[in-house]
């Protein structure tokens, strides 16, 4: 498994942030552990000019993630020279990791970027998160299912919340039990058969303190439900974007407008840019990141839109 159209744009177009004196790069930053192994991010800092605000790229592509994928241009460097402080997030990645456990990466990672704002110079109350594909899905669902902290917790972290003021993404899925048209099951079968790994829910046996898999279909729809942004749509939300090509055959433009339509019911600011003839990535995708970075200069400069 690769990252797909992400490892295709990001490998081939783009360059390390090194390549410019006027970014200072962290690198494989420890923002939680699980099973023994470290989860990280990098930092992109603004040498000059920073704005004060902090902008999310979940590194994901079919629910795969590497470090090695993350490349200054084109889904950084846009919003680096606009002032934002960039944090790329690398998950933990199936086939390793199912999706529920993929998600609650994201809610560390945010924490731990909330808990360490002042030391990057960013504001806590007004992060934004973006990505492509999975990692549109991933940002979706930390902007409508984010969580508050835990006050009682010993590890400071989990005392922040993982809940984000707004959220910019490509084509992402929304309903994994509608997906296409109404009662598709898309949960590592149909349009995503070639994606089944994300999809292999497990639970814990006590008795025997083994991963058992899921097979109860009515317990799977419910992880399904569980996993599916729009599910999770509320009118506290924060503002979403979301640039999709009409003519996408994996992640139909359907998800996008199903999404919207519950932006819609519950009052979230919600805009769809819709690429004509466009598939699933295209040429020229990086000049629409500009796209992205106008709704953070948007929903996140000069005033807060959504207080965690």
């Amino acid at each position: 498994m690769t990252l797909g159209w992400l490892g295709a744009v990001l490998l081939g177009l783009g360059t390390f942030a090194g390549d410019d004196p006027a970014v200072e790069r962290t690198e494989d930053v420890i923002y939680g552990r699980k099973y023994g192994t470290a989860l990280t991010l990098d930092v992109f800092r603004p040498k000059e000019n920073a704005n004060g605000l902090g902008l999310i790229f979940v590194v994901s592509g079919g629910w795969f993630s590497a470090h090695e994928a993350i490349r200054f241009q084109p889904f950084i460097e846009p919003f680096v020279k606009r002032g934002y402080t960039v944090f790329a997030v690398v998950h933990g990645s199936q086939p390793k990791f199912t999706i529920p456990e993929i998600l609650e990466d994201l809610h560390r990672a945010v924490r731990f970027i909330r808990h360490h704002a002042a030391e990057y110079g960013v504001d806590p109350e007004r992060l934004g998160i973006y990505g492509g594909s999975a990692g549109g899905h991933l940002s979706l669902m930390q902007g409508t299912a984010g969580k508050a902290g835990d006050p009682a917790a010993k590890d400071p972290v989990e005392r922040a919340s993982s809940r984000v003021a707004a959220v910019a993404c490509f084509f992402p899925p929304t309903d994994f039990l509608n997906y296409g048209k109404p009662g598709e099951n898309a949960l590592g079968r149909g349009i995503l058969e070639g994606f089944q790994a994300p999809f292999e829910f497990t639970e814990r046996d006590p008795k025997r303190n083994v991963l058992v898999r899921i097979d109860d279909e009515d317990r799977r729809n419910e992880i399904g439900r569980e996993i599916s942004p729009v599910n999770h749509v509320t009118k506290d939300d924060p503002p979403v974007l979301i640039i999709h090509g009409d003519a996408d055959q994996l992640v139909p433009i359907q998800q996008a407008e199903l999404f919207g339509e519950a932006c819609r019911r519950e009052g979230v600011p919600f805009k769809l840019i819709v690429k004509p003839g466009a598939s699933h990535g295209w040429p020229g995708m990086e000049k629409d990141v500009e796209s992205l970075a106008d709704w953070f200069d948007e929903h996140l400069a000069g005033h807060r839109t959504h207080s965690p």
